[in-house]
């Protein structure tokens, strides 16, 4: 019984340490993931890479899982690319099985570990910043070597609890039973890296064979997809499609491991032999991910469009999602929130572009609400949880930025109900050109971004300015000389005000862009330049 006790304490402190570390490095390396995942995942494969490569620096295929879905939701990355960042995060999580095999096995660091663990803390409780976050990391660490020393040393008498008995031989039902128990084991866990480790010290221990081991590990991948799936359930379209192609993509893999375990099994063990059980079973693990991402990879696209039949899109709405997992990391939730004020940037600025250019169209203008607008809404309520960290003034700095933008994005919704002044514009030889001119800047068809049509505005607006006051006193002279009635010189005075205001607008929302991209990072949503 205190076998048992301490062996689940081991689990616990090393469950313990994953987490710590995982944060840290998370923090630590947050806006430069993101930008990795954002800027560098142009195609599936490159996905893959980008996957793996964040995965194995935060040690959690599921924080990488979050932002992947975030983006996906937000429009900085296409299901297919999202579908290869999840090829890659099978890959980087086999980098905890290595470090496990190869340092934590085998040099047995729990003592040393103590002793880092002492410092670590007080780097942690004496200082901030910089020097606090590598405490939390070694600390982190610590703790998953100490409980790692201390699953072994209990597991000698406490791995009686899984024998097999219930799982005799390493025959196609051994093997299904104890793929059965690694699943069950990881959804108790909902941490892959701790079941695996789990394994490794039973397969070190002499307690579980190694044919049975990898099988239990196949079982894992697959027990990992259950936590986001469960968590997908009443969440966004993308968050639903990325967490049925993470199952799918498990299942597919578990079903090629299968029977090359049953081919290789005598190889296996004469590899254990030379090598070590623990290193054969983690180059298993290893290899059997590879091959699964190598045999989908081809087929992205194909399924990708399996995945969106299954879960296809019934709302109509192509607007970005705001997806609440991406809370827990303020960088990637502002990120999201910028894709939507982007897209409804671009929304009005079309709008204002055809209403106010040779078309004159103005159904687009007038079917701006309710839909931006509540999506606004949708996007004040999503800021208003998001939690910006003292010790981080360039993300605040952004944060108030997206606020203003989402601000000025308001008031050029209320400025679009007074689309009579737009005909006025247009008819008087003054405003006529300027009107055409802020038409032809706001078009979709130009590939300018925010910030550059904010900059063409604050040149634009200061000349305009002083043409519109001339204007407006050449109006009222005219109508004291009673060329003008007093109707028609309000209706223009009015409709220059208003086309003023318009562009005033527009350039904040421009210019709050370019404070945005300077201090929350240079990723670059979808619809910009679309």
């Amino acid at each position: 019984m205190s076998e048992t006790l301490t062996a689940l304490g081991g689990i616990g402190l090393f469950l313990l340490g994953m987490k710590i570390m995982t944060e840290a490095l998370r923090e630590a390396a947050g806006a430069n993931l993101r930008s990795l995942l954002a800027r560098f995942t142009t195609t599936p494969l490159h996905g893959v890479a980008s996957g793996a490569v964040t995965t194995a620096i935060i040690q959690s295929s599921s924080a990488t899982t979050v932002m992947t879905v975030g983006f996906v939701g937000a429009g900085l990355l296409s299901f297919p690319q999202a579908i290869g960042v999840i090829y890659g995060a099978n890959i980087g999580t086999t980098v905890t099985g290595w470090i496990i095999s190869l340092i934590g096995l085998k040099l047995q660091l729990g003592r040393m570990a103590m002793g880092l663990l002492f410092v670590a803390s007080l780097a942690l409780l004496l200082s901030d910043g910089r020097a606090a976050r590598v405490g939390r990391i070694a600390a982190g660490f610590c703790l998953l070597f100490i409980g790692l020393d201390t699953m072994q040393d209990a597991m000698q008498g406490a791995g009686g609890w899984i024998t097999s008995a219930w799982a005799s031989g390493t025959g196609l039902v051994g093997m299904f039973a104890m793929a059965a128990l690694g699943l069950v084991i990881t959804m108790v866990m909902q941490s892959s890296s701790a079941a695996i480790a789990v394994v490794l010290v039973l397969l070190v221990s002499g307690t579980m064979p190694l044919i049975q081991a990898a099988s239990a590990v196949i079982g894992m991948n697959l027990g990992t997809t259950i936590t986001a799936l469960l968590a997908a359930i009443g969440g966004s379209r993308s968050m639903q499609q990325t967490s049925i192609a993470n199952v799918l993509f498990n299942l597919g893999t578990m079903i090629i491991a299968f029977p090359i375990l049953l081919i290789i099994a005598g190889p296996l063990e004469a590899l254990a032999a030379h090598t070590g059980a623990d290193t054969a079973l983690v180059l298993f693990h290893t290899g059997f991910n590879v091959l699964g991402t190598l045999v989908f990879l081809p087929f992205t696209h194909q399924f990708a469009a399996l995945v969106e039949r299954i879960r296809p899109d019934l709302s109509g709405d192509t607007s970005p999602e705001l997806d609440p997992r991406l809370l827990s990391d303020e960088g990637a939730a502002m990120q999201s929130a910028r894709t939507v004020v982007t897209w409804a940037a671009r929304e009005v600025f079309s709008a204002y572009s055809l209403a106010l250019g040779s078309q004159g169209d103005l159904r687009r203008l007038s079917a701006l609400e309710p839909r931006v607008a509540m999506k606004l809404e949708d996007l004040k309520a999503y800021m208003a949880k998001i939690s910006i960290p003292n010790n981080k003034p360039t993300e605040a700095a952004a944060f108030a930025a997206l606020m203003h933008q989402a601000d000025h994005l308001v008031r050029l919704l209320e400025q679009s109900r007074h689309r009579s002044f737009i005909p006025v514009l247009k008819e008087d030889l003054v405003t006529r050109r300027p009107a055409t001119w802020f038409a032809g800047c706001l078009s979709p068809d130009r590939t300018l971004d925010l910030s550059e049509i904010g900059e063409r505005m604050s040149r634009m607006v200061a000349s305009l300015a002083h043409r519109f006051s001339r204007n407006r006193r050449g109006l009222l002279l005219g109508e004291h000389a009673g060329i003008y009635s007093i109707q028609e010189t309000f209706q223009v005075t009015d409709a220059m005000r208003w086309l003023t205001r318009v562009m005033h607008n527009v350039q904040r929302v421009g210019e709050y862009d370019a404070v945005v991209r300077d201090n929350l990072g240079h990723e670059t949503p979808s619809e910009l330049g679309t």
